[in-house]
C-alpha cells in the first residue's frame, strides 16, 4: 500500500508565515487608514458589492472607488497569508502545542474584520462601527503576534522571568496600553477625516476627548518607565530591553500625536499615528512576553524494552 506524500513545513518558514501575518495585518490598518484620510470610506457605497450592481469599482466612481475596492482587495490578500499559516501549521513536524487554535484564530479573525468593515459602509461610516473596525484589527494583529512568539518559542513549560509584582505591573501597563487604543478611536470620532464628507460625527468634544487621550498615554509611558527600571532592579535584562523599546515608540507616538493636534491634523500625520498604535501595540506585547520564557522540552525517556525482546535475549 502506497504512503500518503507529506510535504513537511520548517521552523523557519513557519515563523516567516507568522511575521507575514503580523506585517500584513498592520499594512491592511495602514491602507484602511488611507481609505478614511482621502475621504473614500464610500468609495464603494455598499457591502459586500461595490455597487448594487457590480462587486468591483467602475470607471464613474472614479479614485475614491479605486482607492475603497483596493482596500477590499487587499483583505483577500492578508486572508490568503493567514490561510497559508494554518497550513503550515498543520504540515509542520512535530506539531506545535497552541500555535492551531491561534493560528485559526487569525484566520476566522479577518473576515469577521471585514464584516465590520462592510457594516461601517451599510451605517455610513457610524463613528463607533468605525472605531470597532479599527480595534478590530488590532485584536487580530495581537493574536497574530502570539502565534509568532508561540512558534519561536520551544515546547517546555512556561517559566517567570521577573518577580511576580512585576508581571501585575505589565499586566497593567498592557490593560492602559489598550484603553489608550480605545479612547484614540473616540478622538478620531470626534474630529475631521471621517472618511466621507458627510459622515456623521459622535459628538464628543475634540479638546476634551483628546486630553483624556493625552492623559492616558502620560500614564502609559510612566508605567514603562517604571517596568524599565524595575526590571533592571532585578537583573531581567531581557525584559529591560523590551521596556526600552517601548519607551522609545511611546515616545515617537506621541510626538507624532502632538503635532497633529497642533498643526489641524493633516493627513499623512495621522497616518503615521495610525502605524504608530500598530508599533506600540506590539511594543507592549513584547514587554509582556518578556516577563515570561518557555522552557525547553523534557527529552523523552527511551522506551522500555518489550518482554518479548527481553526473552529472546535471555
Amino acid at each position: 500500500m502506497k504512503r500518503s506524500v507529506r510535504f513537511p513545513v520548517s521552523a523557519t518558514l513557519l515563523r516567516r508565515l507568522a511575521l507575514a501575518s503580523i506585517i500584513a495585518n498592520v499594512a491592511i490598518v495602514v491602507t484602511g487608514g488611507a481609505v478614511r484620510l482621502t475621504a473614500s470610506g464610500l468609495g464603494c457605497p455598499t457591502w459586500p458589492r461595490c455597487t448594487e450592481d457590480s462587486y468591483t469599482t467602475t470607471p464613474e466612481m472614479g479614485v475614491y472607488g479605486v482607492i475603497e475596492f483596493g482596500n477590499r482587495l487587499l483583505t483577500f490578500a492578508v486572508g490568503i497569508i493567514a490561510l497559508a499559516v494554518v497550513l503550515a501549521v498543520l504540515a509542520h513536524r512535530p506539531r506545535r502545542r497552541g500555535t492551531l487554535p491561534l493560528a485559526v484564530g487569525v484566520l476566522f479573525g479577518i473576515p469577521a474584520q471585514a464584516i465590520i468593515g462592510g457594516i461601517t459602509v451599510l451605517t455610513n461610516l457610524n463613528p463607533w462601527v468605525v472605531g470597532l473596525h479599527f480595534l478590530a484589527s488590532m485584536a487580530v494583529i495581537a493574536v497574530a503576534y502570539a502565534l509568532w512568539r508561540r512558534i519561536k518559542d520551544p515546547d517546555g513549560p512556561v517559566a517567570p522571568t521577573v518577580p511576580a509584582p512585576l508581571r501585575t505591573l505589565a499586566w497593567i501597563t498592557t490593560a492602559v496600553s489598550a484603553s489608550v487604543l480605545v479612547v484614540g478611536t473616540w478622538v478620531t470620532g470626534s474630529g475631521p477625516h471621517a472618511g466621507d464628507h458627510g459622515a456623521a460625527r459622535n459628538g464628543l468634544d475634540p479638546a476634551a476627548i483628546s486630553q483624556v487621550h493625552a492623559d492616558g498615554v502620560f500614564l502609559l509611558i510612566g508605567l514603562s518607565v517604571a517596568l524599565y527600571f524595575a526590571f533592571r532592579a532585578v537583573g531581567a535584562a531581557r525584559a529591560a530591553r523590551a521596556a526600552a523599546v517601548l519607551i522609545a515608540v511611546e515616545l515617537g507616538q506621541g510626538v507624532i500625536g502632538f503635532v497633529q493636534y497642533f498643526t489641524h491634523l493633516p493627513a499623512v500625520l495621522v497616518g503615521a499615528h495610525m502605524l504608530g498604535s500598530c508599533l506600540v501595540l506590539l511594543a507592549t506585547l513584547g514587554v509582556l512576553w518578556a516577563t515570561r520564557e518557555r522552557l525547553p522540552a523534557a527529552p523523552e525517556a527511551p522506551a522500555a524494552p518489550s518482554a518479548q525482546r527481553v526473552g529472546a535475549a535471555a
